[in-house]
């Protein structure tokens, strides 16, 4: 029978180090999918070798048979956590990719009311108002503003003499 080294075969060195290439994986920015792609490359070699490492344990001794299968076995819940891991990193970047176009997208659009107010008088105009009574109507519109916000205000003071009166 082969010796239990060769049976591993250093997977789980190859799994050490896929760890230690997670840990870089966070902090790199611009080669993080390369790295991914290594990582899954490697975690796929290993879930071939894991394979053929399940073969060889059946066929140990019956007396080591029991320990190589438990080895493996832990190889295998490793390197799903890895895998998961992979999953996880990549769904995170995916998702921070995704809120940085968005970001950069409503950064691009430009909200001015001063367009809207412009398009507005061009219409105006186009319907023969003049522009003093467009500033009327803007003045109007600014001090029906104050008379909502001071409307607002009174009700929520009489709203609270009611409740301090009835309790």
């Amino acid at each position: 029978m082969p010796p239990k080294c060769l049976i591993l075969g250093g997977t789980p060195r190859q799994v050490h180090e896929i760890q230690s290439r997670m840990g870089r994986l966070e902090t790199a920015d611009k080669q993080s999918v390369q790295i991914e792609n290594e990582i899954q490359a490697s975690i796929d070699q290993i879930f071939s070798r894991l394979e053929r490492l399940e073969i060889l344990s059946s066929k140990e001794p019956p007396n080591k048979r029991q320990n190589a299968k438990l080895r493996v076995d832990q190889l295998k819940y490793d390197v799903q956590h890895l895998q998961t891991a992979l999953r996880n990193f990549q769904h995170r970047r995916h998702a921070r990719e995704q809120q940085e176009r968005q970001r950069e997208e409503l950064l691009s659009r430009t909200f001015t009311t001063n367009g809207t107010q412009k398009k507005i008088l061009d219409i105006a105009n186009m319907l023969g108002l003049s522009n003093t009574v467009m500033r009327l109507i803007e003045k109007r519109a600014f001090q029906d503003k104050y008379f909502m916000i001071g409307g607002m205000l009174l009700t929520c003071v009489v709203m609270f003499l009611v409740v301090q009166y009835l309790t």
